[in-house]
């Protein structure tokens, strides 16, 4: 089945795969690596039902967890890695950072995770899988080559104020030696800017945060005095004043894909999750 993607832009940028009947979305950028497995879920090709149809990955919501855990199954499987090494993020929109051991795989998954209050993922073990969940928030996927370490980080406006981007990259520099001048950077689907509209009490926390010489890039104030923001550029920002590089951005927003995609701010609470997929490849050696 071919989706018909409302995409912002002239030319696409992530790649629509399709599998078994599984939808996911793929990063050229990170594919062309080969050095990882990686996927953005869609709401295609799962077996959840009513407002989670089909391909939820949230226990957290009201789902039949025999339909949540056969969604995990089927994306483990098109995107091959293994289902009982997945490590699930537990999101309070933190800036809080795990380092994921051997120890920890299959937390969420097969057994109970140990921690809360985790918005992002690092490790440099191959074949486990980081696992983040979004609605509308910002998947940020980094990917160091050097050292063969990975991180992957849940980025909403409130994460994004406090540089969450930032924060992932730094745990990643004090547990690999992670360099950001060498590592691919993906801003995955989330809103665009044209869709996210908020309050005068947002920007002044990003006015806070960003220098004025952006502001122009990243909201405007419209004739009812709220703002359009733009989630994309102010991520993107904070990775190239990292000395980021290489950064693919998203294409594909949330909002304006419902049909395909989970979106809080057309849903509310009556739905369920997507979720963001990294994991190093078992044949990566340091």
């Amino acid at each position: 089945m071919r989706l018909n993607w409302n995409r912002k832009g002239q030319q696409a940028v992530l790649e629509d795969v399709e599998t078994d009947g599984v939808h996911y979305l793929s990063f050229p950028l990170l594919k062309s690596s080969n050095l990882v497995c990686h996927g953005f879920s869609t709401r295609i090709g799962g077996v959840s039902q009513g407002k989670y149809s089909s391909m939820n990955f949230t226990f957290t919501r009201g789902d039949n967890p025999e339909h949540v855990m056969e969604n995990y199954r089927r994306m483990a499987k098109v995107l091959g890695v293994d289902k009982e090494r997945m490590v699930l993020s537990y999101q309070t929109h933190t800036v809080n950072i795990k380092k994921v051991t051997e120890e920890d795989a299959g937390k969420g998954i097969v057994k109970d995770r140990d921690y809360q209050d985790i918005d992002g993922l690092i490790t440099d073990v191959p074949g486990i899988t980081l696992v983040t969940f979004y609605a509308d928030c910002v998947p940020i996927y980094i990917l160091d080559p050097i050292h063969k370490a990975i991180g992957l980080s849940h980025s909403g406006w409130r994460g994004t104020v406090r540089r969450m981007g930032r924060v992932t990259l730094n745990a990643m520099k004090e547990a690999y030696g992670t360099n950001p001048s060498d590592v691919l950077c993906c801003i995955g689907p989330s809103i665009c800017k044209e869709c996210f509209e908020v309050g005068e009490e947002v920007i002044l926390e990003f006015e806070q945060t960003f220098g004025e010489p952006y502001w122009n890039d990243l909201f405007y104030r419209k004739e009812n005095g709220k703002y359009q923001l733009n989630l994309w550029k102010a991520n993107e920002i904070i990775l190239r004043e990292e000395g980021v590089t290489q950064i693919q951005v998203t294409d594909i927003c949330t909002r304006c894909n419902p049909n395909y995609l989970f979106s809080h701010r057309i849903m509310g609470n009556e739905r369920g999750n997507l979720a963001a997929f990294l994991c190093l490849k078992k044949e990566v050696s340091k």
